[in-house]
């Protein structure tokens, strides 16, 4: 699967970027996280496939999400950190309720 991605810079957060097809812009992304994310600045254009490295996203993750949501979010290095331990505590609080 090819896709052409335009590639937003988030005017509040350095780091924060929305992934999105070119053809809908950011039409498919949730109105509250754009709040959160500020005015979407045009980075950069992209033709994403399988094959492509991506510096801070894992390319996979990004075509499946732009598939299923139309968006991919990426968070900067130290946010992306904090999402995936929330994440880990919440497993395990599920896990340690379960006995």
């Amino acid at each position: 699967m090819k896709v052409i991605c335009q590639i937003y810079r988030s005017s509040r957060d350095s780091g924060m970027y929305l992934y999105c097809r070119k053809d809908q812009g950011t039409t498919k992304v949730p109105e509250e996280l754009m709040q959160r994310f500020g005015r979407a600045e045009p980075a950069m254009v992209l033709v994403l496939d399988e094959n492509r490295k991506l510096a801070n996203a894992d390319i996979s993750k990004v075509l499946q999400s732009l598939d299923e949501k139309g968006y991919y979010l990426q968070l900067p290095p130290l946010q992306q950190m904090d999402a995936e331990a929330a994440a880990v505590r919440s497993h395990n609080s599920k896990l340690e309720s379960g006995r």
